[in-house]
């Protein structure tokens, strides 16, 4: 039985009398290259503890269990965790968690899966929910959740703003978030075509590699931050104007920070480096400091 063929799909979800939740961005993949795509574009191996959010009917699911030495799999749908357990019995290397994935500890689930004398390294895949997809990136890296990877599917306009440079119209502070904490692959398109309920837009699959150091290392993280969304506020701004009353600054002072940081103060947001970034924040803590 092959869990993502439509046939499949339509007889669990009449036997179960399972409706597709739109409140929960459900769609399930119809193409098994795709889900081949994501484990092997993951490199899920033996050694792996995989995580996977959103487990659907467990299409994902049990290819990863093929592969992986332990997945845990976590879903926000009860109604999904007794079709889990049958799609899924076959396997004894699967646990599901039945938990929305933005309020679950992802720290102490690794922590109780090495209690359990389950050690290895920790990757995390799955088909993420469009109107939650950032938050949930977000909350895996701010948390600093140990793992080496997240590979997720996503809608293909917020894969862009993710893997886009300084200098392009998709540039922005989504962008630097996760480039800060990450390297960026994109490792395949995904057509809206294979999916049930087909969605309006199409999807891609990107590998964010989790980094051992962060691309830039300003002296006040949370200012860095905050100095990013201050810019990209106001994009259509020069930085002059946009970072006005960042940390309380005057216009004034923002000239004098962008002098010190050899920033062009007639620059917007989106030509502006991670270092560059960086830089700012220092110097405008400097500053803000010493006022």
């Amino acid at each position: 039985m092959k869990l993502y063929e439509p046939s499949v799909i339509k007889d669990i979800s009449n036997r179960y009398d399972f409706r597709l939740s739109r409140s929960l961005g459900q769609n399930f993949i119809t193409d098994g290259s795709v889900i081949d795509g994501i484990v092997v574009g993951a490199g899920i191996t033996e050694e792996d503890l995989v995580i996977e959010i959103g487990p659907g009917i467990g299409v994902l699911t049990a290819r990863a269990a093929a592969s992986a030495g332990r997945v845990v799999a976590v879903e926000i749908d009860g109604k999904l965790i007794p079709v889990l357990k049958e799609t899924l019995a076959g396997y004894d290397n699967i646990r599901i968690v039945n938990s929305d994935i933005l309020k679950t500890d992802i720290k102490g689930i690794i922590e109780e899966e090495a209690a359990r004398g389950f050690k290895g390294p920790v990757k995390i895949i799955g088909n993420l929910p469009y109107y939650i997809t950032t938050p949930i990136i977000m909350k895996l890296l701010e948390e600093d959740v140990p793992a080496e990877s997240i590979t997720v599917m996503m809608q293909k306009e917020v894969a862009d703003r993710i893997r886009s440079g300084p200098g392009s119209r998709a540039y922005g502070a989504i962008s630097v978030a996760v480039q800060y904490y990450c390297s960026v692959e994109e490792i395949m398109k995904v057509s809206r075509e294979v999916f049930i309920p087909r969605p309006k837009v199409d999807s891609a699959v990107l590998k964010l590699t989790v980094r051992e150091k962060p691309s830039a290392e300003p002296a006040d993280k949370k200012a860095f931050f905050s100095c990013v969304r201050a810019a990209f506020g106001q994009r259509r701004k020069t930085l002059l104007n946009s970072l006005t009353g960042y940390l309380d600054l005057s216009k004034g002072e923002i000239g004098a920070v962008l002098d010190e940081a050899g920033i062009d103060s007639r620059r917007r947001a989106e030509t502006l480096s991670i270092e560059e970034f960086s830089r700012i924040s220092d110097r405008a803590v400097e500053l803000a400091k010493n006022k």
